[in-house]
């Protein structure tokens, strides 16, 4: 865990089905590109679960959710049959999103504040 003063993958992310504990460290040092997403957010106001369905099958599923305090649950969902690829494509999906969301709630994307001036 981090004693951080924001929110960071370490702290956020809890491995669900699919995924074991002895793979943590590499799943961190994979996910850490989401740790400046999370920087504006304060400790504890982010959870992270991955999940990983039918492994090592052809219809592997990984989802990686997220629950960031007064936003919408996030959803990163991969297809992808290789572990490694299947990692990365949900943590840039992510990353995206939280992007996404950072951006529609900013005062200089909402249309209501910009008509008020």
């Amino acid at each position: 865990m981090n004693n951080s003063e924001h929110a960071t993958v370490d702290e956020a992310l809890h491995l669900s089905g699919g995924v074991s504990l002895d793979e943590r460290e590499h799943i961190l040092a994979l996910f850490s590109a989401l740790d400046s997403r999370l920087r504006s957010y304060p400790p504890g106001s982010v959870q992270l679960d991955l999940t990983i369905k039918e492994r090592d099958t052809q219809s592997q599923h990984t989802t990686l959710e997220a629950w960031i305090t007064g936003q919408q649950r996030l959803v990163a969902i991969s297809s992808h049959t290789v572990t490694e690829q299947a990692l990365i494509e949900v943590r840039d999906d992510l990353i995206r999103q939280i992007t996404d969301a950072k951006n529609r709630s900013e005062p200089r994307n909402n249309k209501q504040l910009r008509k008020s001036k």
